[in-house]
């Protein structure tokens, strides 16, 4: 099997022994001098194996994993080091890297240690494929929320635990942040599984027949209702039930659904009789219903009745370190949809999700990516591909990025001082925006401006 394979070494002897190496093997080899060169190539261009020296005159080994893992997170990273760094090449193994080969470099360590990556990588490429193919309802409920920032963890540990409860829920969060993904995960990893989880959005279903959608009706109960129709309650009887937009209900519908979640009673329309329904609630909405309540627009009771565990799901702006990954999961999904071969953002590409504060959160995001695949001739999504507010932050970003005055003669590690600290001023203390405006990795900001006592990093 082929694999496209990028060798990133300074020391030119051994970067053309190992291309001739590797290439005689039957794989595309490219190389790269330095850490800064190896990037820029892998912005553009897609490869399976990366194979880095540790020591690098531009960056260290770990900084160049961290950078490849953001812009290709399939690719799988092999690193070159001498005896005296190898407990730093373990560190760089727990953090994603496939292996380490010791200096010098024997052929033989070198012939194995890529197939294996390379049969790793393959394996890992035909599981994703297959994901690909899987039905929304075939996949782990947590699998589908993309993350791995602190608020996403926290979220995901949430949801595990109130999961398994009886206890009704309400679902805080902007449009676009992903309630319903939520309430899906609440149901999936809950007793009632088995059974039904009826989905309801309050806002977009009209108002005269919303509480004929929720309680069901009998025939003749109104105009139009020439027959007998249970409602979503009775469909989701030892169920969920997902109330969106819970915020839009009627008072009237109000007081009705209050009645439901204290007795599980309720009467269809037009009828006398009394059903019973044994289901839990789940409830979302973008507005505050404090505010409502204050303003009288929804009931004090319910709001109480509703808010036993409320589970508030942060905006992408909040969460910036998941847009790399949230972009690539919409890049591999939309790719696949629409048979195309593009699995890769340019660095300005991504540089310019980055710095935009997503307003739409992740349905923007989707639909900002989705329509970059649509125009993408290439393998590589470029700014040009994005939305116009997007791409003219990309554009900015290139044409004139902002300087700083230092004078001659400061010390190095004073400069890499004012300019991170300059970075983070601009940003508003964003270290991830910072990064990316300053072309390093987050890690290596956390590492040199470590947040201030008191400060949270």
């Amino acid at each position: 099997m082929s694999a496209r394979v990028l060798i990133i070494e300074d020391e030119e002897a051994l970067r053309i022994s190992v291309a001739k190496i590797i290439g005689r093997l039957g794989h595309q080899v490219e190389t790269a001098p330095n850490a800064t060169a190896g990037l820029d190539r892998l912005s553009h261009e897609p490869f399976d194996i990366v194979l880095t020296d540790f020591r690098l005159p531009d960056l260290d080994g770990l900084e160049v994993l961290e950078r490849t893992r953001q812009m290709r997170p399939e690719a799988e990273v092999i690193l070159f080091t001498g005896f005296g760094s190898i407990p730093l090449a373990v560190q760089a193994i727990k953090l994603g890297a496939y292996d380490f080969i010791t200096k010098p470099v024997k052929r033989a360590d070198l012939e194995r240690v890529v197939a294996r990556a390379i049969d790793k990588h393959a394996l890992a490429a035909e599981n994703r494929r297959l994901r690909l193919q899987l039905d929304d309802h075939g996949r782990s409920p947590l699998d589908r929320i993309v993350g791995r920032s602190e608020p996403i963890r926290e979220l995901l540990r949430i949801v595990e635990q109130v999961a398994p409860s009886t206890a009704t829920v309400l679902i805080e969060g902007r449009s676009g942040t992903g309630k319903e993904l939520v309430a899906e995960a609440l149901h999936a990893l809950s007793p009632r599984r088995q059974r039904p989880l009826v989905k309801v959005n309050c806002g977009a279903i009209p108002e005269t027949l919303l509480e004929a959608e929720l309680f069901g009706y009998e025939r003749g109960a109104f105009t139009g209702a020439v027959g007998r129709r249970d409602g979503r309650f009775a469909l989701a009887d030892g169920g969920t039930l997902f109330l969106d937009e819970i915020g839009n209900l009627t008072l009237p519908v109000q007081a009705k659904l209050l009645r439901v979640l204290q007795d599980g009673a309720f009467e269809p329309l037009g009828s006398s009789r009394t059903v019973q329904a044994d289901c839990r609630i789940i409830a979302a909405t973008n507005a505050d219903l404090r505010q409502e309540v204050a303003a009288q627009r929804f009931r004090e009771d319910l709001f109480y009745r509703l808010n036993v565990i409320a589970i508030r799901i942060p905006t992408l702006k909040e969460r910036p370190d998941d847009i790399p990954l949230l972009a690539r999961h919409f890049l591999m999904r939309y790719s696949a949809r629409n048979g195309k071969a593009v699995d890769a953002f340019s660095g300005d590409a991504l540089s310019a999700l980055l710095a935009w504060e997503w307003p739409g959160n992740i349905r923007e995001l989707e639909h900002a990516v989705e329509r970059a695949v649509v125009l993408a001739p290439g393998r590589t999504i470029e700014p040009p591909h994005l939305p116009e507010p997007v791409r003219a932050l990309a554009a900015s970003a290139s044409a004139g990025r902002p300087t700083v005055a230092i004078p001659l003669g400061t010390p190095l590690d004073e400069v890499e001082r004012l300019l991170i600290a300059d970075a983070l001023t601009r940003t508003g203390g964003n270290k991830v925006r910072a990064a990316s405006l300053l072309g390093i990795s987050p890690r290596t900001i956390y590492r040199k401006h470590p947040p201030e006592p008191g400060e949270i990093g």
